[in-house]
């Protein structure tokens, strides 16, 4: 019998429950993102200790590291956490309302949304409209995509399969665009968007920070809401529905959820591949499948991979600067063929 912890409000009216193990999974994921935030820091062309880090952070030092920590290196390790953060709940989201082990954001097509619109944005309106907007029709470009997604998927509902098979196609379909637009582009434009279409918290600010941040604390509160219906109807639609699940809206607003975390991510550091896939599954092996609190491990397990690569992305070939893409690329390729070939007699 699994331990567990139930915590309610006074009236009764809000009831949550988490195992034992699950809570002391999230304590060290919490505690390893936070430590981190100070290693990160600490860490680059110049070591700076992590007491002279939190010293800088707090104000109480000389002001020698302010430029270094404040302006340098703080913005892009928290981007990072939080890119990780939204890429691997968004990947958990759609792995459950999909019911694949394979599906993830850049898989079924919604980071490709974002990218086309994001290149098409730089490449046809980058002269006669703010660069501030880029965000913007990112996060459109994933929401359209993926309500077209869900259209032609759409027959008396919306079948799981059905909608990652139609997923893929349009992935294809907006790669094809971004394609087309790199090529018509100016080489100079075209040289920045390869860079950005590969994935690189290079250059991050605290603007980015403050453009990802509130996206995630209005929607990861919502996504934990909601995901509370994917434990039930992971046992088909019609036991979900016997269940009490309005299995239909439940499923529309985790899919807006997952499009809105997966855009805004893209939207601030590029299309980072992968961790939308191998987040959740970690989660899955560190806390079992319980969404919950799988859903909070898999942002964490994702925040510390992004950090990993773009850590290594920039202190691994100095003075280079590598897209953190690259080092993600390098893990999720193979691990996607693992997959492809574990679960190669259930598809």
């Amino acid at each position: 019998m699994r331990k567990m912890l139930t915590f309610r409000n006074k009236k009764d009216t809000i009831s949550v429950q988490l195992e034992r193990k699950s809570l002391a999974v999230i304590g060290i994921c919490i505690l390893l993102f936070l430590v981190a935030g100070v290693v990160g820091t600490s860490v680059g062309s110049d070591f700076i200790s992590p007491l002279d880090v939190l010293r800088t952070i707090f104000g109480v030092n000389a002001g020698e590291h302010d430029f270094v920590v404040l302006t340098l290196r703080l913005p892009r390790v928290l981007l990072s956490l939080l890119v990780g953060a939204a890429l691997g709940m968004s990947g958990a989201l759609l792995q459950g309302i999909i019911r694949n082990p394979l599906a993830s954001p850049d898989v079924i097509g919604i980071t490709g949304g974002a990218a086309v619109a994001a290149v098409g944005f730089v490449t046809l309106l980058g002269g006669a409209v703010s660069i501030k907007l880029l965000p913007l029709f990112a996060i459109v470009g994933a929401l359209v995509t993926a309500l077209i997604i869900y259209v032609l998927a759409w027959k008396k509902g919306v079948s799981p399969i059905r909608l990652v098979l139609i997923g893929i196609g349009v992935s294809a379909i907006t790669g094809a665009g971004t394609t087309f637009m790199l090529i018509l582009s100016p080489f100079y434009t075209a040289g920045q968007a390869y860079i950005w279409l590969t994935g690189s918290i290079y250059g991050a600010s605290w603007t980015d920070v403050r453009t990802i941040l509130p996206v995630i604390i209005i929607v990861v509160p919502l996504a934990i809401w909601f995901a509370r219906s994917l434990n039930a109807q992971e046992f088909g639609d019609d036991l979900a529905t016997g269940l009490g699940v309005t299995v239909q809206w439940h499923r529309s607003a985790l899919l807006l959820c997952s499009v809105l975390l997966a855009g805004i991510a893209v939207a601030v550091a590029g299309t980072i591949g992968f961790v939308g896939l191998i987040a959740p599954h970690i989660a899955r092996k560190l806390v079992g499948r319980m969404f919950g609190s799988m859903l909070i491990v898999s942002g964490l397990v994702g925040a510390l991979l992004v950090f990993v690569a773009d850590l290594l992305a920039r202190t691994a070939f100095l003075p280079l600067d590598v897209p953190a893409g690259v080092f993600t690329a390098g893990v999720g390729a193979p691990f996607f063929l693992y997959l492809l070939f574990k679960n190669r007699n259930q598809f």
